[in-house]
């Protein structure tokens, strides 16, 4: 800058550094620091939210009040698994049919699908939910 351009910017002294910066700073140029409240140009726009959600949640499945869609009786699902567990008879009680009809068609997963199950379902709790 030459010498009467200098000489026409206006300066202030920094708050906290004590540095010359231009006197319409915000933020001091040496130590960074804000030296005036920011104005904001433009004024802020009205906003108006206009929000008429009426969605109302609910839960169609069914489902009892702990959370789980079926209860069932650990007995009848042991012995269902222990006589008839090569053709899946317990999924089915289970009411997972896929499972049941894979049993089906493979002799309980060969056998080692059936046994699984079978002591799986000793350590249930009666009833347990499916």
């Amino acid at each position: 800058m030459d010498q009467q351009t200098a000489n026409d910017v206006k300066m202030k002294f920094c708050k906290h550094c004590g540095a010359r910066i231009p006197a319409d700073a915000v933020i001091c140029t040496a130590c960074g620091r804000q030296v005036e409240e920011i104005k904001s140009a433009a004024a802020q726009p009205n906003v108006v939210i206009n929000n008429s959600n009426s969605n109302v949640n609910t839960n169609t499945n069914n489902v009892n009040a702990m959370g789980y869609a079926r209860a069932r009786n650990k007995w009848v699902a042991f012995f269902l698994c222990l006589f008839f567990g090569l053709i899946g008879a317990h999924k089915f009680y289970e009411g997972k049919t896929g499972m049941g009809i894979l049993y089906l068609f493979t002799g309980g997963l060969f056998v080692i699908g059936a046994v699984i199950d079978l002591i799986a379902l000793l350590f249930k709790p009666n009833p347990y939910y499916v």
